[in-house]
């Protein structure tokens, strides 16, 4: 049956060119076919129905009043199909469809919008769910197959789940005036008596960040715990305390008067960008996955 629909396709194309055109001539240089061609689909598509098509005119083709209705449909249909072909195009090429994005609330106001306004510059046709939330939520969302892709820093192993690890630069920050900014480099016998900003002491971050001050035999000098670190940021821009962040957190904030430091020894903060195992994501969800990841590129730590 596939191969009779492509017949009448062609039949009711080479009828509509026709009667657009009134002549098989041009009808035949418009659809790319030669002139006989048109003529035996115009013949067979007559066969097929019980009335005469065109009447020949001062030497042009004109369609019969019958065949007048008929074009307008047929010209519906073609049109339609066009469209059809548009929608299909765009959404291989990747310049439509939908996005469901689930990230960190810190995400939601600093890296996330411009990253993806970027994204979204060559793609008209696509549409964004952006869900801010936690880490058990999102991670809840992609188990159950509601989102294309999550941002997070927290992973437990889930057969539901592919997760992909980038470690992460961190600086140490300091509000403008504090004699630390004065040092090439921070280390944890600065922070002895300096009042912190740290995330929740339940985070794998801050398990790091603790296990390198009793390393050094220094005790963290807790003062505000925060689970964004674009909050410690604006902490610390507010004219008090030291946080240990994500660079890319403290690059957004540096303007309103953060002094950064390199923070030795080394901390990573992990980022995981998770998405479900099991179904295959749309070419517009794999494309935007690769484009925010290399939007991390200048803060990756490279091993």
């Amino acid at each position: 049956s596939g191969d009779l629909m492509s017949v009448k396709l062609r039949q009711l194309e080479a009828f509509y060119a026709v009667g657009q055109l009134g002549s098989m001539t041009l009808a035949a240089k418009k659809l790319n076919i030669s002139q006989p061609a048109v003529s035996r689909l115009l013949a067979s598509y007559s066969e097929s129905i019980e009335f005469k098509l065109f009447n020949r005119q001062n030497g042009k083709l004109v369609p019969t009043q019958d065949a007048r209705f008929l074009l307008r449909e047929v010209g519906r249909l073609l049109d339609s199909l066009e469209h059809i072909d548009e929608i299909t195009h765009s959404l291989t090429s990747g310049n439509a469809g939908h996005l469901k994005i689930a990230c960190l609330p810190g995400f939601s106001t600093s890296h996330m919008p411009r990253v993806l306004s970027e994204f979204l510059i060559n793609r008209p046709n696509v549409t964004v769910n952006l869900e801010p939330d936690g880490a058990n939520r999102i991670f809840e969302w992609i188990i159950s197959e509601q989102y294309d892709c999550g941002i997070t820093d927290v992973f437990s192993d889930h057969p539901a789940v592919e997760c992909k690890r980038i470690p992460m630069k961190t600086v140490c920050i300091m509000s403008e005036g504090n004699t630390l900014g004065k040092k090439k480099f921070i280390t944890p016998e600065d922070l002895v008596n300096e009042p912190m900003i740290h995330s929740r002491r339940d985070s794998a971050f801050y398990r790091k960040l603790e296990e390198v001050f009793t390393l050094h035999k220094v005790k963290i000098n807790s003062w505000i715990e925060t689970r964004q670190f674009n909050s410690a940021c604006m902490l610390v821009a507010e004219g008090r305390g030291i946080s240990i962040v994500s660079e890319m957190d403290a690059r957004e904030y540096e303007s309103r008067g953060l002094i950064i430091k390199p923070f030795t020894p080394v901390i990573p903060h992990t980022l995981m960008l998770v998405r479900p195992k099991h179904t295959a994501l749309s070419t517009i969800a794999l494309e935007f996955l690769d484009f925010f990841e290399s939007s991390l590129e200048p803060f990756r730590l490279k091993s």
